[in-house]
């Protein structure tokens, strides 16, 4: 009689085996098996980390072996099992292999198809389109979309990270619980003394340093020595952890009336300030958005401010960038003045500092959450409803998606709540940020999306007229090797333009997206539809690119650049001068958030630039999902393409005091998951 031999791999994680009853079965093109005991309690197969091997024998043979089926009947008590994959040997000896990553957590049956992707055009048997078809009804079901806020982007339908799938839960929830991160880094920082001090002032800018150096890298110390220099305010723009404001100015806002007069001091190339602009060597980042935003009320012990600055910047004749304008407010007068390099020290240090304040907040609520979480969040879930696991593009895209809806489910539970963490510390909690949000979704394009396209919309591709934006080079590099191993991949499941317009399920995923995630808003420039490869080697490389080293660009350097409390303020505990030439030291620190607030900030910007526990970077692929040679050779030349540009990253940071790493990809993870 026939024999199969059948493989069983059980993944490593914590509690990933089981001691359940375990049954297998075969179905094949002339047949199916019966229902095979593979494992029973006290067996001590299928423990954490264990491959199995079975025999199993039938009457006749089964043909070509097109689906397995898994059953797990519980002995006792839940007992979830994470089985990773099943190859079956056929009696002619060929191999199939069976990719499942997945939990199994009840006693309902689990098929698995082969490991081969399929287009839906590819499915020839009923067996097989039946089988595509009730897995995207089970996962329709499962993975449904919600409205967290009005304007926002559509959200997964959760509470809580325990309502959430098994399989995009994080494997140990205790690892990413916001408030046990927070407090934990607190207390490795030695800060936690200080954490419910709060309207308590520091004394001044050197009493920052109790809390600051207990844990010091080059970037955070070198911010702490240099965070007054006009160097260093300007540099961020480029190089921070949100460079992504700056842009090149086409002409000088009316709303802001800066005169030659003003800033002649500033300017090195005897020129106006029109032939400055014209020649393009003035920039400016206007943050109009948090104009009319109000501010935490949450604590009225405390009042806290907020302004929407405009910043005037320079690059000088070393090819610097440096401010040479401030204004504090939108609308221009008298209470509003100008503030510039030439006004006392301390007024010209306090407009500086409200710009790094008004910063901090774009970038946690717009660069980060909106623009990297609150986006790769719609991906994934139209991933999940709109592609089966046999199709090619979920096996491309799936570990991109890696814990994503997972933590945005836990940041809405604990973070970004009513009464969640951010309140605690951040002028913009108590609904501040809700705002932003649906203030900042009209920005929110397509196009603004893909990187060379917004680095060139915005002025900056140049790389001899703004020779030090390693932001823009090294993204440029990483957005081009993710092109190119998303085409790779697409060429070989999609040989002409026709094939990607009658992917059924791959239009299915795009309308999902531009539907719900985009709330079918015409102007975010998001594709209903995608008719040619090359559009869709784009689309691929917007989600991978966003999902991965966008993410990792703005939220890995939060320590580094924001440790330094000055440098970012979470929250303003004075308003915004009026006039020039009354600002004191004493006044800035008691502008400056309290010894309680420090804390809660710092322990923040610790814990949410730290990698995850077996951090999976940009082109490690553990998970086997796809099993065919030529995706492999494809992985193979995307790894080696990404090692070049490792290589050229830190070849270029050597002996540099300020180095940019964030777009190294042995820095990016695959995902948005911390």
């Amino acid at each position: 009689m026939p024999s199969y031999t059948v493989t069983v791999a059980t993944g490593s994680q914590w509690f990933a085996g089981t001691d359940d009853y375990v049954y297998l079965s075969l179905e094949g093109t002339e047949g199916c098996s019966e229902r095979h005991l593979l494992d029973k309690p006290f067996y001590n197969d299928f423990e954490r980390g264990a491959v199995d091997s079975y025999d199993v024998t039938v009457e006749e043979d089964l043909g070509e072996i097109q689906l397995i089926k898994i059953e797990k009947r519980k002995y006792w008590c839940q007992d979830d099992w994470y089985l990773k994959y099943i190859t079956v040997k056929t009696p002619m000896g060929d191999y199939l292999e069976f990719p499942c990553y997945r939990w199994i957590t009840d006693e309902k049956e689990v098929v698995l198809r082969d490991g081969r992707a399929k287009l839906p055009r590819d499915d020839k048997t009923q067996i097989l389109k039946q089988h595509r078809r009730k897995e995207l009804e089970t996962r329709q079901k499962t993975y449904r979309w919600k409205e967290w806020h009005p304007g926002f982007p559509l959200s997964i339908d959760a509470h809580s990270h325990s309502d959430l799938p098994r399989d995009i839960q994080f494997d140990n929830e205790k690892g990413i619980d916001f408030i046990l991160n927070y407090s934990k880094a607190m207390e490795n920082l030695y800060i936690n003394r200080f954490m419910h001090m709060f309207q308590s002032s520091w004394s001044d800018f050197a009493d920052f340093e109790r809390i600051f150096v207990r844990i010091s890298n080059t970037i955070s110390e070198y911010v702490m020595q240099h965070w007054k220099e006009d160097f260093m305010f300007g540099y961020q723009f480029l190089n921070g952890c949100n460079p992504v404001l700056i842009r090149r100015c086409t002409e000088i806002p009316k709303k802001m009336p800066v005169t030659m007069d003003m800033i002649e001091c500033s300017l090195e190339r005897n020129l106006t300030l029109e032939e400055e602009v014209k020649q393009g060597n003035i920039f400016i980042v206007d943050y109009e958005l948090l104009d009319g935003v109000d501010a935490n009320k949450t604590d009225p012990c405390t009042i806290q401010y907020l302004a929407a600055p405009i910043c005037l910047l320079y690059k000088n004749l070393e090819n610097k960038i440096v401010p040479i304008a401030i204004q504090l407010g939108q609308k221009p007068g008298p209470d509003n003045p100008i503030f510039l390099p030439s006004d006392d020290t301390y007024d010209w240090l306090l407009a500086k500092i409200w710009v790094r304040s008004s910063d901090f907040h774009i970038h946690q609520t717009v660069t980060h959450l909106l623009r990297t979480h609150l986006v790769s969040e719609v991906f994934s879930i139209a991933m999940f409803r709109q592609l089966p696991a046999v199709h090619p593009l979920f096996k491309l895209l799936v570990p991109h998606m890696r814990f994503t809806i997972a933590i945005n489910t836990k940041a809405r539970e604990q973070l970004i709540c009513e009464c969640g963490l951010f309140d605690k510390a951040n002028a913009t909690g108590g609904g501040g940020h809700v705002q932003m949000v649906q203030k900042a979704m009209k920005d929110l394009t397509y196009s603004s999306l893909c990187f060379p396209e917004e680095i060139k919309a915005k002025g900056m591709d140049s790389k001899e007229d703004i020779p030090y934006y390693y932001y823009r080079d090294d993204g440029i590099k990483v957005w081009e090797a993710i092109k190119s191993f998303a085409e790779d991949v697409i060429h070989i499941y999609y040989e002409t333009d026709e094939v990607v317009c009658e992917d059924v399920e791959l239009q299915a995923f795009v309308k999902d997206i531009y539907v719900y995630g985009m709330k079918g808003v015409k102007a975010s420039g998001f594709p209903k539809m995608i008719r040619t490869r090359e559009k869709l080697a784009e689309y691929l490389t917007v989600i991978i690119f966003t999902t991965s080293a966008q993410h990792a660009a703005v939220n890995f350097g939060q320590y580094d650049w924001c440790s330094w409390i000055p440098n970012a303020p979470p929250t303003m505990r004075c308003p915004p001068p009026t006039k020039k030439g009354t600002v004191t030291i004493e006044q800035i620190v008691e502008t400056l958030p309290d010894r309680g607030r420090s804390c809660w900030h710092l322990g923040a910007v610790w814990a949410l630039s730290q990698f995850q526990d077996n951090e999976l970077f940009l082109g490690m692929y553990p998970d086997e999902h796809f099993v065919e040679k030529p995706v492999k050779e494809a992985m193979a030349k995307f790894r080696k393409n990404l090692d070049e540009i490792v290589n050229a990253i830190t070849e270029r940071n050597k002996n540099k005091k300020l180095p940019y790493y964030y777009l190294s990809p042995d820095r990016i993870p695959n995902s948005v998951a911390v």
